[in-house]
């Protein structure tokens, strides 16, 4: 049998699992949705729209988790600099599903 080993700092390891599941849900969610809107972008080019949404949807959702869970791990930047990069993502993402339901890519 194969145990599960967790070694969370400053946080109940249960807590932090729940935490990550949560990250891994959300990024999956936003995943399906994307995938959702680029099919209905390729069902014609009347529909350039979705594909704008689910870029903006991406940089929303997934790309912010990924760089939330990633940036620590893999890299040695500090808590500033994943937030301006995850806020950066954020804002690029909110900014661009803005342009699109103001009309700005509706040809």
């Amino acid at each position: 049998m194969l145990l599960l080993q967790l070694d969370a700092t400053g946080t109940d390891p249960l807590i932090a699992l729940g935490v990550l599941v949560l990250s891994v849900l959300s990024v999956a969610l936003s995943l399906t949705i994307a995938v959702v809107l680029v099919r209905g972008y390729r069902r014609g080019p009347s529909h350039r729209g979705m594909l704008w949404l689910a870029v903006g949807l991406i940089f929303l959702i997934t790309i912010p988790e990924l760089l939330r869970v990633g940036l620590p791990t893999a890299t040695d930047i500090g808590a500033v600099g994943r937030s301006i990069l995850v806020s950066g993502c954020e804002l690029f993402g909110l900014g661009t599903i803005l342009w699109i339901v103001c009309g700005g890519g509706i040809r």
